[in-house]
C-alpha cells in the first residue's frame, strides 16, 4: 500500500462503547464503519459544496486486512491516501493505527457518480488531482 502518488490525510477516532463486542474489543464490523468515515471525512475536507452538490460516491469493492485489536478508551489514528483512478472508478487506501502501529489496513473501490442521474462519471484530471490532494 504505496502513498507516493497521493497526501495522506487523518482523523483522530476514539473508541466508544458501542464500538466494543461480547470479546471486549473494537467489532470488526466497526473496522469496516471507520474505513468508511475516513474516506467521507477526506472527500469533506478536499471538496466544496458545489462539488458535493454534482458527485455522489458508491462504494464497488472492500478488503480489509486486521492485524491488531482496539480497546474502550483508546484513540484511533485514521489515514488515508488515493491510488489509481480508472475510467470512473479510483482506489482508496486507509490504515488504522493505535499508538503507531497498524491493527487494519483497507483497500476500497470506489465510482463517481453523476448526483442527478446516479450514472458513473468519469474521473477527469481535476478530480483526480483533488483526490490526491495534488497539482492537474
Amino acid at each position: 500500500m504505496s502513498h507516493s502518488t497521493s497526501t495522506l490525510f487523518g482523523i483522530e477516532i476514539i473508541v466508544k462503547p458501542d464500538d466494543i463486542d461480547q470479546l471486549n474489543h473494537v467489532n470488526n464490523v466497526v473496522f469496516v464503519r471507520w474505513v468508511q468515515e475516513v474516506a467521507v471525512a477526506h472527500w469533506m475536507a478536499t471538496s466544496n459544496e458545489a462539488l458535493r452538490s454534482l458527485y455522489s460516491w458508491m462504494l464497488l469493492r472492500h478488503e480489509i486486512d486486521y492485524l491488531g485489536q482496539a480497546f474502550l478508551g483508546e484513540r484511533i489514528t485514521g489515514t488515508t491516501w488515493v491510488g489509481q483512478a480508472k475510467g470512473a472508478t479510483f482506489e482508496r487506501f486507509v490504515e488504522l493505527k493505535r499508538d503507531g502501529n497498524v491493527i487494519a489496513k483497507s483497500r476500497t473501490v470506489w465510482a463517481l457518480l453523476d448526483k442527478k442521474s446516479l450514472k458513473p462519471r468519469r474521473i477527469d484530471k481535476e478530480m483526480e488531482a483533488l483526490l490526491a490532494n495534488t497539482k492537474p
